[in-house]
């Protein structure tokens, strides 16, 4: 979340939740609220800071909670992220005002029996931009609702980097000096990856990268996602 936070309906009105809101913003506040309670998928509405604003039952039960008692809580306080250079690249991201999707791997403790899970956050800026930072729409897809990488789409540390700097358009020679690497090892990891993922060329190896989830969408430069 940058450095400067979904009750349902009835956990809103019923938890010191955003019941106000919905009054002073009129008829439409209501029934986004009634659609918040509804949702299957855990989901929350935030501050750009991560203070949570409202939280719908889904996102409540992962830590048996009633959905207003999230609200005023921090993302960070109940989710721990599994790579904060995603964190980073998302508060940077709201600083310069850069509207898109921002995915975190992030794991949190289940309320109940303490069970550590694991997911990803789906964080989207909304509302007006500047002079105020907008708010963030964040969704969780949780455990085995994040689609697994195939096996033979794992790729290595270096790997990774060289796929960010050929999505950056980073000639071989310079991809070399980043990496401490000669241009004959660049080439070797490029050659590689493209036997492997069936590839012609550096610009269908890029896109391959992200559509397997191995770059992060929406973020530049280029990052991996893990």
């Amino acid at each position: 979340m940058a450095e400067d936070g979904a009750g349902g309906a009835g956990g809103a009105r019923g938890a010191g939740g955003a019941g106000g809101g919905a009054e002073r913003t009129g008829g439409w506040g209501n029934y986004f609220l009634t659609l918040l309670d509804r949702l299957p998928l855990p989901v929350a509405v935030c501050r750009s800071d991560g203070e949570v604003l409202i939280a719908n039952p889904a996102m409540a039960n992962q830590w048996d909670e009633a959905p207003g008692r999230l609200n005023g809580r921090n993302l960070l306080d109940l989710f721990q992220p599994r790579d904060g250079a995603q964190l980073e690249r998302l508060g940077e991201a709201l600083r310069r005002g850069y509207r898109s999707r921002y995915l975190v791997r992030v794991c949190w403790r289940m309320g109940g029996d303490g069970a550590e899970r694991e997911g990803e956050l789906s964080i989207d800026p909304v509302g007006d931009a500047a002079p105020n930072r907008p708010a963030l729409l964040v969704v969780l897809r949780v455990g085995d609702e994040c689609p697994a990488r195939p096996e033979w789409a794992e790729v290595s540390p270096v790997e990774e980097r060289v796929l960010a700097l050929a999505a950056s358009g980073a000639t071989t020679a310079a991809m070399g000096k980043a990496l401490g690497l000669t241009v004959d090892g660049v080439n070797y990891h490029l050659t590689r990856l493209s036997r492997r993922w069936r590839v012609p060329n550096r610009t269908a190896l890029v896109a391959r990268a992200y559509v397997l989830g191995v770059l992060t969408p929406g973020v530049w430069p280029p990052a991996a996602r893990r």
